[in-house]
């Protein structure tokens, strides 16, 4: 096995960064990157993404492989653990194209053993694989309001950290490679209960005849906002769910890692466990696809009245 190198520190002026997924947080984190003057590179299957990340001032690459090969340092921004596999490992994938030397940030929220099988394939080409999922939502990604809980190889978090300012507001180390996910377990699962409160909060105020922006705008300015109410509160008040910044379907996924890390740990999870009926009800009335503020509305169909 080739032992990767030593990585160099990232120069804007002259290092291409390659995105592999431009799904909602993917072309957000390209269209950031251009507009702070990398050079971007992107793959995804869809004509439809790869059209708009050309649009931004971005290359397309022609397949995982490819894209490995023009890039110092390559983000994954998957959907699933299939499409991460694939992507990384199957013929003309990642691991076919990368560079000796090259650092890989898997960005997602998936399984540790997941991540650790794409680490190893990477690693035998002498790539450096870095766990470093983000906490936010697709808005937020948009608008480079972005946590990044980066884990792995210390001086290689370090080498990117500029990349990673061209998309987000912080960038902590969180250790050993998997801590990065381990931190995202336990932000999702406030973001999980406070994406109920939010909504179970603006049902109490419509029913108490409150006007619902007034209602928010208290709120904010009081001790009771979070993240959570600031970003979803005004798609709940609007009615407005899609475009979804994080679709109901793939939060399900979240949901699940959550609950099963929880439960290897012996550790209480029972507000969250609470609010997993709620989530599952978004599904069954068809919302996959829908923002998860679309809970205010699963909340407003449980509870309206009977005709």
């Amino acid at each position: 096995m080739t032992e990767p190198t030593a990585p160099a520190p990232v120069d804007p002026q002259t290092a291409t960064v390659g995105v592999l997924g431009l799904g909602i947080m993917g072309l957000a984190y390209a269209r950031n990157l251009i507009k702070a003057g990398w050079r971007v590179s992107g793959y995804d299957l869809s004509s439809t993404q790869t059209d708009a990340l050309a649009a931004a001032g971005g290359t397309v690459a022609p397949s995982p492989s490819a894209l490995g090969a023009a890039a110092d340092v390559v983000l994954i921004a998957l959907p699933s653990i299939p499409a991460l596999k694939s992507a990384v490992s199957d013929a003309d994938g990642l691991a076919d194209g990368i560079r000796a030397g090259a650092i890989v940030a898997e960005m997602g929220t998936f399984p540790i053993d997941s991540k650790e099988a794409a680490q190893a394939a990477l690693s035998a080409k002498g790539a450096t694989l870095l766990d470093c999922p983000v906490s936010g939502t697709g808005s937020q990604a948009a608008a480079g309001d972005l946590s990044i809980y980066a884990s792995g190889d210390e001086a290689a978090v370090d080498a990117i950290r500029p990349v990673f300012a061209g998309l987000s507001r912080e960038t902590r180390y969180a250790g050993a490679f998997g801590n990065g996910m381990r931190l995202k377990y336990v932000a999702n699962h406030l973001v999980t209960i406070h994406n109920l409160a939010t909504a179970e909060a603006l049902l109490l105020a419509e029913r108490s005849g409150l006007d619902l922006q007034m209602t928010f705008d208290a709120i904010v300015s009081g001790a009771g906002t979070s993240r959570i109410f600031e970003v979803r509160g005004p798609m709940m008040i609007e009615g407005r769910y899609e475009p979804a910044t994080m679709k109901n379907d793939v939060y399900q996924k979240d949901i699940d890692l959550i609950m099963q890390h929880a439960a290897a740990l012996r550790s209480p999870v029972p507000l969250m466990a609470t609010c997993l009926p709620y989530y599952s009800a978004a599904l069954a009335e068809g919302r996959d696809k829908e923002d998860t503020a679309a809970l205010f509305a699963v909340l407003q169909q449980m509870t309206a009245p009977k005709t």
